[in-house]
């Protein structure tokens, strides 16, 4: 960029002292630029210009980003609008790049204003802009009537102005009335040091609940092992094969495996439930705590 070093000041002199390009001048350097990347011609533009990148970069200084950057985002504008600008659509290249440098600076605004992503879709971003211009106006006509506005009643009233749903503003009021704080910030001088994120609750096990959930775990795995013990042999291959395995077998190939036919199997697999369940029914309460 033609301005890297200097400080804003600076930079905004030898800004203003840039020349001023008439339209067919500027014409020239555009075609120069877009049919044989004339470099030169592209400084000629862009340094022509720089004044209006900072002039719009000083309106959004009251968002607390520094001057310097938002200079740079101008800039990066202004560089897109030249690279896209046709000049023979017949409008100057203020007019368009205008455009491009708002856009540039308003991203870099929302990008760094929040730790927290403020908004992406087009109605965030123009909420984002025009909430307080739109609230202030409308307290002031509001007063100039001699009216009240109550604070839903303006959440609607500027939804409906800025052309936004209801939930949208709702959302970016809250957004725009708080800042970032750190959870390692102390709570006050009062706290002994005590950090915000001490009060946040940890939604894993406690060890109290992990011992019981493990002595249920525990306690269930006997109940089933002496129900499965109640079963013969062929039965508990059946019972495991079918419902202890990650891919459970078929009927089919148990019954290869056995020898018996596929409706033998389903039959003793019933056969099998039935026992398990007359073992577990003497656990009746705690089963059914466990499971419902």
């Amino acid at each position: 960029m033609a301005f890297d070093g200097f400080s804003d000041q600076k930079m905004t002199r030898k800004a203003m002292k840039a020349e001023l390009l008439d339209a067919d001048t500027e014409r020239e350097l555009a075609i120069a630029w877009r049919d044989n990347r004339d470099e030169q011609a592209l400084h000629r533009l862009i340094t022509a210009y720089m004044r209006l990148a900072i002039s719009m970069a000083g309106k959004f200084r009251r968002y607390g980003a520094p001057m310097g950057d938002l200079i740079q985002e101008a800039s990066v504008g202004l560089m897109k609008a030249a690279d896209k600008f046709d000049p023979d659509r017949g409008v100057r290249f203020s007019t368009y790049a205008v455009w491009w440098i708002k856009a540039s600076i308003q991203e870099y605004v929302m990008r760094n204003w929040s730790m927290v992503r403020t908004g992406s879709t087009s109605s965030q971003k123009s909420l984002f802009f025009n909430l307080r211009r739109v609230q202030a106006r409308l307290e002031r006509e509001a007063a100039a009537e001699g009216r009240v506005i109550d604070r839903h009643d303006m959440r609607e009233m500027i939804a409906t102005e800025v052309g936004v749903p209801l939930r949208d503003v709702e959302m970016m009021e809250g957004r725009l009335s708080g800042s970032d704080y750190s959870l390692n910030a102390t709570q006050s001088a009062e706290d002994e040091g005590r950090e915000w994120i001490d009060l946040l609750q940890d939604d894993a096990p406690q060890a109290a609940e992990k011992v019981e959930n493990n002595h249920d775990t525990d306690t269930l795995r006997q109940w089933l092992l002496s129900a499965l013990g109640e079963l013969n042999d062929r039965e508990r291959l059946i019972v495991r094969e079918r419902k202890m395995r990650d891919d459970p077998r078929t009927l089919d190939s148990l019954g290869t495996e056995l020898g018996l036919s596929k409706e033998r199997v389903r039959q003793l697999e019933t056969a099998a439930f039935i026992k398990m369940r007359k073992n577990l029914e003497v656990h009746n309460e705690e089963v059914h705590r466990f499971f419902v």
